[in-house]
């Protein structure tokens, strides 16, 4: 069985900082902004998968008003969406993201199994664990 993964879903509150932030700040393409729903898709530039998929919080049909109020206070606390990415010059990475006023949860620091991540939140709080590539 061969699945990889295509794509995995982070909520936003602001469509237009977001885009700048996933563009400007980690260097994304966009591959896709649909302004009639607020859904964004980004990724690595020059590869079809995986991407990032930016919408609004509770976009998911049968999620009710309340339902929604709890994913945004998870949001503005930090702890509702978290995503994984990688690169071959995390200090590199870091200080871009520190330019473009991200903000820091941690910078680089070693792990226990040797090997080097920062962490930051997007503009909508999602976290965004960011591994060096070994």
């Amino acid at each position: 069985m061969d699945i990889t993964i295509h794509a995995s879903f982070l909520p936003h509150e602001d469509p237009d900082v977001s885009l700048a932030f996933y563009r400007d700040a980690l260097g994304f393409e966009v591959r896709e902004v649909r302004a009639d729903d607020g859904w964004i898709t980004v990724g690595p530039p020059g590869k079809q998968d995986p991407s990032i998929v930016l919408r609004p919080p509770g976009a998911e049909h049968g999620v009710t008003a309340a339902e929604r109020r709890t994913i945004v206070e998870m949001m503005a606390k930090g702890t509702y969406a978290a995503v994984e990415l990688a690169t071959a010059d995390l200090d590199a990475a870091f200080a871009r993201l520190l330019a473009a006023g991200a903000e820091v949860v941690h910078g680089p620091v070693q792990q226990p199994d040797g090997g080097r991540e920062c962490a930051v939140r997007d503009p909508a709080g999602n976290l965004l664990r960011i591994r060096e590539l070994r």
